[in-house]
């Protein structure tokens, strides 16, 4: 399946958060700081975010996260 740009954008902040919500530490960048970080990224760099690969594809990470 193919996703836009600003899909990934939001379900990379939602994992964010998601691992955020437990252990945040002072260092680390807010939400907000995190969504402006991946503003500039293209396509490519976002799938990159993601982390994803044959054992965890990209369709798996949106179910799980979008």
């Amino acid at each position: 399946m193919t996703y836009t740009a600003n899909q990934l954008r939001t379900a990379l902040t939602n994992e964010y958060q998601h691992l955020c919500h437990d252990t945040h530490d002072v260092d680390d960048m807010t939400a907000e700081q995190y969504a402006a970080y991946l503003a500039p990224l293209s396509y490519d760099e976002l799938v990159f975010e993601t982390s994803t690969d044959e054992h965890f594809t990209l369709d798996e990470y949106m179910s799980t996260y979008s």
